[in-house]
């Protein structure tokens, strides 16, 4: 019979495809080499992480670049201490993945090449595997937390890795603030494993019962026998043998072994009981034992807490306005150019030659000094002089001219005398001036830890230091400049500094462009930080008409607010959002978490023009009120003549902002003093805040930076719509009272009209937080309460007349129309 010889044959073969050679494994020469290739991966990792901590900003330009960069020019332009490669690889490890926890790879690697080379283990590789693969990630998740709720913009984003703070968003969007009990517990639990907690504090029979603690029990009892032997011994010989009866109950160490672990502390009760029962006439019991014997005998004691009729709404936790939208990351600054640092700095001999020009132009004058020096700024340079005595200072001022010509510059302005010194101020141009970058000011600790309520970096002073404000101090700004000196990058660094720091949440823009295309880029952040009336399709107003509607809705709006205040007995908007926070006033009550609201109009001169009076009184009325409530103006204008700035205006916008203006009468009317039309342009301004004047240069924002500020907020999950402020129906509007018909009342109707007539206060907020409604339901519920004759007609932002004099009358009415 023929064997069929197929199968046998390729089974020999499938034998020698699945035999592998390791061998080479044993060889002792791979080994050291193997060995000495995570020495140095590890080393190499140590410093190129390290380096980056210092070299990680500049590089990562370069790293981003390199795809589009020949390959030498990228290498040369890394600074990482370890090169091009030093650079890519502490991107990725600590950029994008696992950020300052990616130091404890480079000790985990010096570890294992160590064992490999010198065979010897410093410490267990599989411990310190468990170590380091447990705070790469929990390292990563809890920076990522704390910079994902941090409201603080922070240059410091790297350390929790790509990994990190991806993580974090998962937890936060499942968990919220249970992602830290999350971490405590997880950290919790490895301390536990990793360093045998159990035996560390002595409870190893809470934890599960341990070989060792049971082998220290078994020891404990060959103690205890060897004593009893001892006591055996003395009996004996006073009393002779022992009766067989009478034996020891003395448990060995094999037959413990032979029972079940989990009655383990039983049994070494009844070894001290048997002990004690088995020799009455001994006096010389175990002391310890019995105590412990007496304790376990002991009955349970317990106090029963009454239990508490009702959580107090205190101890709920704090509202927080934030998580409306809780995934909303802050704009990170590697959005804004970081300009290269053009090495321009005034000489020294720039320094002498002016100093030199000013003291001899004094001297020709007969004006003799006593001393002088210079404060360097990017812009200007402050040369302070002191007079000598029986110098008059008015004979200073009057050389301002005569100082400019010697010097052969333009801008030469004298502040005479400099307030809180007594010195003489001569503020001269370089001839080399310095950029101020958005970027160098935004990033810097006195903006990013600022706690003012709405803080703004304007730009540095004449003495290079970085300049913040409050804008809810201010409370109101008024800007004006000619035409292409700086006044639209001034509006751009006011909103960039504002979205740089508050959520939107807190924040809300209402922008006025009658010029239609300086603030279109801000459209795209609409369903974050605008707002804006119902009916309005565009966030950002041009129309003239819809910016009074908008300014008298603003008026409503804040009407509204004190209401709100008034009912809290709060004073101003902090003390209410902090009591709202708090969770001490009652969201079923109208009572809600109130945003700051800043208005911007881009343009007031042309509004003025077309509108005049309509736009300055509401303009007026949130100036002079709307303070309190939180909402802050910021109007400007680039012809600051008194048809412009009216003083009804100029009387309640304590803070103003002069960029370069072209006569002194154009700066005598936006400052109330002379000095904006000697500024030398190109963001060269002046702030007026009452008490005293400060020259800054302003902060360069270009139109790119704004563009991807936007596009990363807009990208975001967002609002489902613009923040809605209170409608508004001008006396020309669309909707007619004669239109509405009676026969189709709202269901509330009588209610409204009831609560209308009690209160004697025809208000639409008030229909709107008495009876929960949103603002077009009580709207109109209005119109037709109008239309029967219940309430007065529209009279701007006041409240409507009441008709009806008492509810005796209303029921009259009521029947009359329910009769129809």
């Amino acid at each position: 019979m023929a064997k069929n010889t197929y199968k046998t044959k390729s089974k020999k073969k499938a034998k020698k495809r699945i035999e592998l050679d390791f061998s080479f494994l044993k060889d002792r020469r791979f080994q050291l080499a193997l060995g000495f290739f995570f020495l140095s991966t590890g080393i190499f990792l140590l410093i190129s992480f390290i380096s980056y901590l210092f070299t990680g900003k500049a590089d990562q330009s370069v790293i981003e670049a390199l795809s589009n960069a020949p390959l030498k020019e990228s290498g040369l332009e890394a600074q990482n201490w370890l090169g091009l490669f030093g650079a890519y690889a502490s991107y990725f490890f600590i950029y994008k993945w696992f950020g300052i926890a990616s130091l404890l790879i480079p000790p985990f690697l010096l570890l294992v090449g160590l064992k490999i080379v010198t065979e010897k283990e410093i410490y267990p590789i599989i411990r310190a595997f468990y170590f380091s693969f447990f705070f790469l990630f929990w390292t990563s998740l809890l920076t990522g937390y704390f910079l994902l709720n941090s409201e603080k913009v922070s240059e410091m984003g790297f350390l929790s890795g790509g990994v990190g703070f991806e993580l974090a968003i998962l937890f936060e969007s499942l968990m919220g603030w249970g992602t830290i009990l999350l971490l405590i517990f997880s950290l919790a639990v490895f301390f536990i494993y990793f360093f045998n907690i159990t035996e560390m504090i002595g409870l190893g029979h809470l934890f599960g019962k341990k070989e060792d603690s049971l082998e220290e029990s078994l020891n404990e009892m060959d103690d205890i026998t060897a004593i009893l032997e001892t006591v055996k011994k003395e009996v004996e010989q006073e009393d002779g043998v022992i009766d067989d009866g009478e034996s020891w109950t003395v448990s060995t160490k094999e037959e413990v072994i032979e029972e079940d672990k989990a009655e383990e502390k039983s049994k070494s009760d009844e070894l001290v009981l048997d002990i004690e029962s088995t020799l009455p006439v001994v006096e010389n019991k175990p002391k310890p034992v019995k105590k412990e014997t007496e304790k376990a005998a002991e009955p349970e004691f317990e106090i029963e807490k009454p239990v508490e009729e009702a959580v107090h709404t205190g101890d709920l936790e704090n509202y927080d306005p934030t998580l409306d939208l809780p995934q909303y990351i802050y704009p990170s600054p590697d959005l804004l150019i970081d300009y290269p640092d053009p090495g321009i700095r005034v000489t020294k001999e720039e320094l002498e030659a002016n100093k030199d020009k000013i003291v001899e132009t004094l001297i020709n004058f007969k004006i003799g000094i006593s001393s002088i020096k210079a404060t360097i700024g990017p812009t200007v340079t402050l040369y302070e002089i002191v007079p000598e005595a029986g110098v008059k200072i008015s004979k200073i001022k009057n050389l301002e001219d005569d100082i400019a010509l010697s010097l052969a510059a333009l801008g030469i302005r004298i502040i005479a005398p400099i307030p809180g010194k007594g010195t003489i101020g001569i503020e001269v141009p370089n001839k080399n001036r310095e950029m101020v970058d958005i970027k160098s000011v935004l990033t810097t600790e006195k903006f990013m830890a600022s706690k003012a309520e709405l803080p703004v970096v304007f730009g540095k002073t004449i003495s290079n230091e970085v300049f913040v404000t409050d804008l809810a101090k201010m409370p109101h700004l008024l800007m004006a400049g000619a035409t292409g000196q700086g006044k639209s990058v001034g509006l751009n660094i006011i909103l960039t500094s504002l979205i740089y720091r508050k959520h939107p949440s807190q924040l809300k823009f209402v922008l006025v462009d009658p010029k239609k295309v300086e603030l279109t880029l801000f459209n795209k952040i609409e369903r974050h930080f605008l707002a804006k009336l119902p009916d309005s399709e565009e966030a950002i107003i041009t129309d003239t008409k819809k910016v009074i509607n908008t300014l008298n809705s603003l008026c409503i709006e804040m009407d509204t607010r004190y209401d709100l205040l008034k009912d809290a007995q709060c004073r101003n908007i902090k003390e209410y959002n902090n009591k709202f926070v708090n969770r001490r006033l009652n969201p079923q009550k109208g009572h809600k978490y109130l945003p700051y609201i800043v208005l911007v109009i881009d343009e007031l001169a042309d509004l003025m023009m077309t509108a005049g009076k309509e736009i300055e009184a509401p303009i007026a009325r949130l100036a002079q009120l709307a303070r309190a409530i939180g909402i802050h103006l910021v109007v400007a204008t680039q012809r600051p003549s008194v048809n412009v700035i009216t003083g009804v205006i100029k009387a309640n916008f304590p803070a103003r902002l002069s960029f370069r203006v072209t006569s002194k009468i154009d700066s005598r009317t936006i400052l109330d003093a002379g000095g904006a039309d000697q500024l030398i342009g190109m963001g060269d301004m002046l702030l007026s805040t009452g008490s005293e004047m400060i020259r800054l240069q302003c902060g360069f924002v270009d139109t790119p930076e704004v563009e991807r500020i936007c596009d990363f907020v807009g990208e975001q999950r967002g609002y489902d719509n613009a923040y809605h402020l209170p409608e508004y129906v001008g006396e020309d509007g669309d909707s007619s009272v004669g239109e509405v018909d009676l026969s189709e009342r709202d269901a509330l109707f009588d209610d409204a009209a009831k609560l209308i007539v009690l209160h004697q206060q025809g208000s639409t907020s008030l229909i709107q937080r008495k009876l929960k409604l949103g603002y077009n339901r009580a709207g109109r519920l209005i119109d037709q309460l109008e239309a029967a004759g219940i309430v007065g007609p529209f009279e701007g932002s006041k409240a409507r007349e009441v008709l009806i004099p008492d509810e005796y009358s209303l029921e009259q009415l009521l029947n009359e129309l329910n009769n129809k």
